[in-house]
């Protein structure tokens, strides 16, 4: 089990965790399959998601372990390395989310939930933004 198994568990048992299960989601890192296209290799700039479609849904697959992701795909499913907020920054209005898929803690992310962790993401950028600012303009001090 991982730590994002754990949380999930948590939150099944008790709603009241379900914080803690977002703050470790935003900061960990996740692992994406990707489409390769014939004789680019694969980086973060231009690189396809592999995305699935599923009941009339678009779903974006994501493994916090690289095993996870190959016991789902094949050993020779290229993928991107992504933390958490990355993806939620990225991630387009109508795509839901698969975490772990196949395993006994897979966790879906209905487009609902992923604009409320956008939101969160957007503001807590903006407020990093400010304290930054605020930070620098602290410079001049006593002499």
């Amino acid at each position: 089990m991982t730590q994002l198994d754990d949380a999930i568990k948590l939150c099944t048992e008790d709603a009241k965790n379900q914080s803690q299960f977002y703050d470790l989601f935003l900061n960990s890192l996740f692992y994406i399959p990707v489409l390769e296209e014939e004789g680019k290799p694969v980086s973060e700039d231009g690189a396809l998601p592999l995305l699935v479609e599923a009941n009339d849904k678009t779903y974006l697959m994501l493994f916090d372990t690289i095993g996870r992701l190959t016991g789902w795909a094949d050993d020779k499913a290229k993928y991107l390395a992504v933390t958490g907020h990355g993806i939620t920054e990225m991630s387009s209005a109508k795509i839901y989310w698969v975490l772990n898929y196949g395993t006994d803690l897979q966790k879906f992310f209905d487009p609902e939930e992923i604009n409320w962790l956008k939101d969160i993401v957007r503001k807590t950028k903006e407020k990093s933004q400010k304290q930054s600012t605020a930070d620098s303009g602290d410079e001049g001090g006593v002499e």
